[in-house]
């Protein structure tokens, strides 16, 4: 970890805290391996974090504490993953905190210097959730690469903030953090970019969302749910048909502390 008295932004937001005794919101960090993401996870919370595992998961669960500005923040570093539509844990324990752990933001760590690829992750996110920030990390990389990587046209194009880091060097991170608080306080607002596909595809989840409602009324997301049940995924099935996901979105959203033991989707605990 970097030396906070070197760190540009160090005057402003301090050496990371974390009060077990209570925390102001609940950040989750997701990103392709290879992103930085862990530098990112560590730079933000310095030596204030514990690992372990996910219940019931060999998976390893890291998370801590950051304070930006007086106030504490709880920092979840979800597993490194490509995608969060296929079957292996790393990715079910991803998309099921971000859905049913209901994050007051999400951090989606990319690298710059290969962004389309990491774009897949950060769009399948977008899928699930509007209160995102995408982290476009390893910045100095890229100029040195000759990459110049426009944030404010592509947070256009995404409709969510994107902030440029080089977390190596503490570059950006204040102004990551600052976004993430602005974003949770609702001073920033979000209207993320989604895939809608052709007219019949969107009437069948139209049609699909009331049914959903009706057998998991408290979902976050039907609409996620029915694009999966459109897709063939069929642990979304079983997990619709079984009440796991009516299970999963009865425990939406408590301290951390309770709302963490997530199930994968078709899973048991």
């Amino acid at each position: 970890m970097a030396n906070c008295s070197s760190c540009p932004d160090h005057a402003d937001c301090g050496p990371p805290e974390l009060d077990t005794r209570g925390f102001d919101g609940v950040v989750a960090l997701a990103g392709n391996p290879n992103t930085g993401k862990s530098t990112v996870f560590n730079a933000l919370t310095g030596l204030r974090q514990h690992t372990g595992n996910w219940p019931g998961k060999t998976v390893t669960r890291a998370e801590g504490g950051f304070k930006f500005k007086n106030r504490r923040y709880k920092l979840v570093d979800l597993p490194g993953t490509y995608s969060l539509l296929s079957t292996s844990q790393d990715e079910e324990i991803a998309r099921d905190f971000i859905l049913f752990g209901q994050p007051d933001c999400t951090i989606v760590v990319t690298d710059a210097t290969c962004l389309e690829r990491n774009l897949n992750l950060v769009l399948q996110v977008l899928e699930i959730s509007d209160r995102v920030v995408v982290c476009v990390n390893l910045i100095d990389e890229a100029k040195r690469k000759g990459i110049a990587i426009d944030a404010s046209a592509l947070s256009d194009d995404l409709g969510v903030p994107v902030v440029a880091t080089a977390a190596r060097a503490w570059k950006g991170l204040k102004e990551l953090t600052q976004t993430v608080v602005d974003l949770i306080d609702g001073k920033i607002k979000t209207a993320p970019k989604r895939a809608f596909g052709d007219g019949a595809f969107q009437d069948a989840v139209t049609e699909l969302i009331p049914l959903i409602d009706e057998v998991a009324p408290d979902l976050p997301n039907a609409r996620w749910v029915a694009m999966r049940l459109l897709d063939g995924d069929h642990r979304v099935r079983q997990a619709l048909q079984s009440g796991d996901l009516a299970r999963l979105a009865a425990r939406t959203r408590g301290p951390i502390e309770q709302a963490s033991p997530l199930i994968a989707l078709g899973g048991t605990q």
